[in-house]
């Protein structure tokens, strides 16, 4: 009798489900010959720039990062407008705030009725447009901007070992994605599917106890609970194949995993940092989850040596853009959807707070040509990446975008512009704003505020820091500033009444 492999399940399954839909093949193309520059995005996912010595951390975790750095603007307190992959992917991808576009959830979605204020529709038809991420949220963002983008890369390429099934299902990436991969086949306890989902569990430990994955100590990286496996030198290779096919003018969005959790880095870069050093303690949080110091330095420890093999293999990339002259005629851009936690009792960033090292994330961008190094210290949001992008590449900017220009590539410099991050995982993705944590910074001082949170019993609790005298955040000097907290704390609390206040003309039917 025939063996029934792995692959034969997922194919029986999708012939289940109804007829394969095809995707569009990009034109293969050499990068030359064109007036409009062709636009890179990399987005490193869950990458702190509290963590990167490209900003001074006192580990050398990114030589390649600062490399790229020498031919770059570099934005040194660039912040995302969420505090994990949902809203801060949707933020950079719209311009628009999570109040606006609504993706406030854990895969969660984009309004429907605002789908098409995305960045592939700002760069226009002009451009070829390519779509991918590991990461399996913003690929419900994909498919809700199927009709602007020619070409989604699956989740699951350049990986070792998958059982990704929404992809084989083109013409509705979304649901699709969300019925097999964030349901039926997620490896949860316990799995959706005691059928489907117990009989994929049981062939895919079989394909990975086959991979060869003696290059990582402590596993072969993963997507978190998704059925991806993958090697770091397998998923850069694949960009670079990606990119050198790519027609000119395109625009690429290619989002990793790494250096998400779970931290495997290879043997190489494994134990690299057990160098003694200890960050300095800060307090645990009252709303933090107290893990002890110990567990939380061991944590940064793995996770530097994880951001340091992706800086290595970053560097394979950066001399691969060199080589065949990428950067002469190309936007490349280097950042990340948030930060990750090491302290306050915290690891990782499914957290309320909204201290610098879960918001504060790096921000790279090098012009077609470049040679030298720029940098803007004043505040910046990841809102102005899209209307940015929309200007380089030739396009208006939106009317609808609430981002702006960066400075030196477009936009001059605001040093009293407010800028507001937030994290309303657990508030209704359409209703008023009661439950969640927002912040605002204004040229150095940044206020928390967190409202609703049950530990408070509901009372409004604030926070108050000067971020150029006291970057890591220890002195709150809220109760004893009013004169500097108070106009702070209306112009933030103001927002949200007047973002609120549309949903409740929503419920009474009263139209704007």
């Amino acid at each position: 009798m025939a063996k029934f492999s792995r692959r034969d399940f997922l194919k029986l399954t999708s012939m289940l489900s109804g007829t394969l839909a095809l995707s569009n093949l990009a034109p293969k193309l050499s990068l030359s010959g064109s007036e409009l520059p062709n636009v890179l995005i990399f987005v490193f996912d869950a990458m702190s720039a509290r963590n990167l010595s490209l900003y001074g951390y006192p580990r050398k975790t990114t030589p390649n990062f600062e490399r790229f750095a020498q031919r770059a603007t570099v934005f040194n307190a660039h912040y995302s407008a969420g505090s994990f992959t949902t809203p801060g992917t949707a933020s950079l991808l719209t311009g628009l705030y999570p109040w606006t576009h609504r993706a406030l959830n854990e895969s969660g979605l984009i309004a429907r009725n605002i789908a098409n204020q995305n960045l592939f529709h700002a760069v226009g038809k002009k451009y070829y447009r390519l779509a991918y991420s590991q990461n399996m949220w913003p690929n419900y963002f994909f498919g809700q901007f199927q009709e602007d983008i020619q070409k989604v890369l699956s989740p699951a390429a350049f990986s070792l070992v998958d059982q990704i099934v929404g992809d084989k299902f083109g013409g509705d990436l979304e649901n699709s994605h969300r019925a097999f991969d964030d349901f039926l086949f997620q490896d949860g306890t316990p799995p959706a599917s005691l059928v489907f989902g117990l009989a994929e569990r049981i062939l895919l430990r079989r394909a990975v106890a086959r991979a060869p994955a003696d290059n990582y100590p402590k596993g072969l990286p993963r997507t978190g609970n998704y059925p991806i496996f993958f090697q770091l030198k397998d998923v850069f290779d694949g960009l670079m194949t990606t990119v050198e096919k790519l027609s000119t003018p395109s625009l690429a969005y290619l989002h990793l995993w790494s250096p998400h959790a779970p931290y495997r880095p290879d043997k190489d870069f494994d134990s690299t940092f057990e160098d003694g050093w200890r960050p300095k303690q800060k307090p645990d949080h009252e709303l933090g989850d107290h893990s002890p110091p110990s567990n939380v330095n061991d944590r940064r420890r793995n996770y530097d040596e994880y951001v340091a093999n992706i800086d290595n293999e970053f560097g394979r990339l950066l001399d691969f853009l060199d080589a065949k002259g990428i950067f002469e005629q190309s936007y490349v851009v280097v950042t990340s959807d948030h930060g990750e936690f090491f302290e306050r009792g915290v690891e990782g960033h499914i957290t309320p707070l909204l201290y610098d090292a879960v918001i504060q994330v790096p921000l790279m961008i090098s012009s077609p040509g470049q040679k030298s190094r720029q940098d803007v210290n004043i505040p910046t949001s990841s809102l102005d990446v899209l209307p940015t992008l929309a200007h380089l590449t030739g396009n208006e900017i939106p009317a609808w975008c609430e981002g702006q220009m960066l400075p030196t590539l477009g936009g001059t410099e605001d040093p009293q512009r407010s800028i507001y991050m937030m994290d309303a995982k657990s508030n209704p993705a359409f209703g008023p704003l009661s439950v969640a944590s927002f912040a605002i910074r204004k040229g150095k001082y940044k206020l928390i505020y967190y409202k609703g949170n049950e530990h408070y019993q509901g009372k409004d609790v604030f926070e108050l820091y000067d971020m150029e005298g006291d970057p890591e955040e220890l002195d709150d000097l809220y109760a004893g500033n009013p004169s500097i907290a108070k106009p702070l704390q209306d112009e933030l609390t103001g927002r949200i009444e007047m973002e609120n206040a549309k949903y409740r003309k929503q419920v009474l039917g009263i139209r704007e």
